[in-house]
């Protein structure tokens, strides 16, 4: 184990910096610090002993150059036993460092403000710090690196217990945190200058993407058994799980499906509630209340639930709880949910309970997707247009429950897999059609299904996530009672398909936006 002895302290972020590093001193630890950091702990009166008094060498540069001396980084990589480097480390009186504690500046806090300017960003590149991290993360055998005020009860706690010691395990685990604090510092240092032009003008997508995140936690598999996996990043902090055996893989992708489909209906004023299965809606409704809501989503698809994610945009009562117990559903995702209904739901110990938190995903974000080699980096699709507001491009203007219809078509349809239609009214799916190769096929799927399971689709609206590349798709929507289209356009055919629609007495409007779902 490594007695400390000696801590070099210097810290842009000072949480709970003043009650640690007191302990310290009362562990028999000298302390020594720079700039605000040793004025801070002298007003906390604590004994603190200058690096530049240390070095003696002053702070020069602005403060830019303090710690980057001999003396410091031999006090850190100086091998305690090894008789050559002591000896040398003795001949240039160089004492060693058994503890740093540093925090950097904060570069990523500092690019992310709107009026940061260009010489905001430099300033903030941190040189110092990371090189005294990395010293102290390379000799971690002698050298205990804190870079994270989280640690500080914990190292204080085996201090304690050990005379002052730290031990090699818990100085590897840090330097683990080090060097991984290190790289995620110097690529968003690299991501910020290589997204910029040479007028400092930031771009669209930059040179260089770095992706910094911690295991949340290791999976059973991946997406099949024969597959490893493990998530990795802060999806936890849009989802707390209550209940239930551990999230699979499978699970993870489609509660990231039905988040991002329920967040479209987060602010309607009514219960909404949809079923996903495979990572795409099956069915979703509208209603005065939760199992209003569900019974319409419920019956566009009565086969597909079975297994499912089922999501409410509000809280989860007992009266929906009851009927949802019915079949086996892998997960339950709302808000909240009522006491009652939780405590009838936690009877099934298999079953996943989930509540979810619509404000950690508002701000939206990039997607990434492997291929081979390399990743495929876009913003994320969170455009969502209002019929009311797109341009009707047939003879018959649509009524107002109509535009209602197609409003809410449009909110589903661009969470179903591509080709994709939906069949709906202006409280719930009646019929959902995707991931087909043409845009033709989704609608007979569509309609069979509809015919199969009992469903009259005479008087729906029809909403699709791209343009109609020939009239036969609309044609065969109308030969199921449909009144009413909602597209993109766009298609070298749009006449052909808009003289169709007239044809039918169908209303059409055009929304000039495509959500295509691969």
């Amino acid at each position: 184990m490594a007695k400390i002895t000696r801590a070099l302290v210097s810290v842009s972020d000072k949480t709970g910096l003043v009650d640690f590093v007191k302990r310290l001193h009362e562990l028999g630890v000298e302390i020594l610090s720079t700039g605000g950091t040793s004025k801070l702990l002298a007003d906390a009166g604590v004994p603190v002993v200058a690096v530049s008094d240390y070095t003696g060498s002053p702070e020069i540069l602005d403060g830019r150059v303090k710690t980057l001396h001999p003396k410091i980084h031999g006090g850190l990589l100086g091998r305690r036993d090894d008789p050559k480097h002591r000896e040398q480390m003795s001949a240039n009186k160089i004492q060693p460092i058994d503890m740093v504690v540093v925090n950097l500046y904060p570069f990523e806090a500092t690019v992310a403000k709107a009026d940061c300017t260009f010489e905001d960003a430099i300033e903030n590149i941190d040189i110092g710090g990371p090189s005294m991290v990395r010293s102290a993360a390379k000799n971690h055998h002698d050298v205990t690196v804190v870079v994270d005020p989280a640690d500080y009860t914990a190292i204080l706690d085996e201090m304690g217990r050990s005379g002052g010691c730290i031990s090699v395990a818990t100085n590897t685990r840090l330097a683990r945190k080090a060097f991984q604090t290190t790289a995620r510092y110097d690529g968003a240092i690299a991501d910020h200058l290589g997204g910029l032009d040479d007028q400092h003008h930031k771009l669209a997508f930059g040179e260089t993407v770095h992706i910094a995140l911690h295991k949340a936690q290791d999976l059973r598999y991946g997406e099949n058994p024969h597959q490893q996996g493990a998530l990795y990043g802060e999806f936890f902090r849009a989802v707390q799980q209550l209940h239930g055996k551990e999230l699979s893989y499978n699970n993870i992708v489609d509660i990231n499906a039905a988040l991002y489909l329920m967040l479209e209906f987060i602010d309607d004023p009514q219960h909404c509630v949809a079923i996903l299965k495979h990572n795409t809606p099956c069915g979703a409704g509208l209603g005065k209340s939760g199992l209003e809501a569900y019974r319409r989503a419920f019956a566009t698809d009565p086969d597909s639930p079975f297994g499912g994610i089922l999501i409410a945009n509000k809280r989860w009562d007992l009266d929906l709880a009851r009927e949802v117990d019915e079949i086996f559903t892998e997960v339950l995702i709302a808000p909240e949910f009522a006491p009652e209904a939780l405590e009838f739901l936690q009877k099934k110990k298999n079953r996943r309970l989930m509540t979810w938190n619509p404000a950690a995903m508002r701000a939206g974000g990039r997607e990434v997707r492997g291929v081979f080699g390399g990743l495929l980096v876009q913003d994320g699709d969170r455009a969502m247009e209002d019929p009311r507001a797109a341009k009707v491009v047939t003879k018959r203007q649509p009524t107002s429950v109509e535009l209602a219809g197609l409003a809410f078509g449009l909110k589903v349809v661009k969470h179903v897999k591509s080709n994709a239609i939906v069949f709906c009214n202006d409280q719930g799916t009646l019929a959902v059609g995707g991931g087909a190769t043409s845009r033709v096929d989704p609608v007979h799927a569509a309609r069979a299904k509809a015919a199969r399971v009992g469903i009259d689709l005479k008087g729906s609206v029809l909403a699709s996530d791209a343009f109609f590349p020939f009239p036969d798709g609309v044609e065969e929507a109308a030969k199921a009672g449909i009144t009413a289209v909602v597209q993109p356009g766009g298609s070298v055919r749009d006449d052909d398909v808009i003289a169709a629609a007239d044809q039918l007495n169908l209303a059409m409007v055009f929304t000039g936006v495509r959500h295509f779902r691969h």
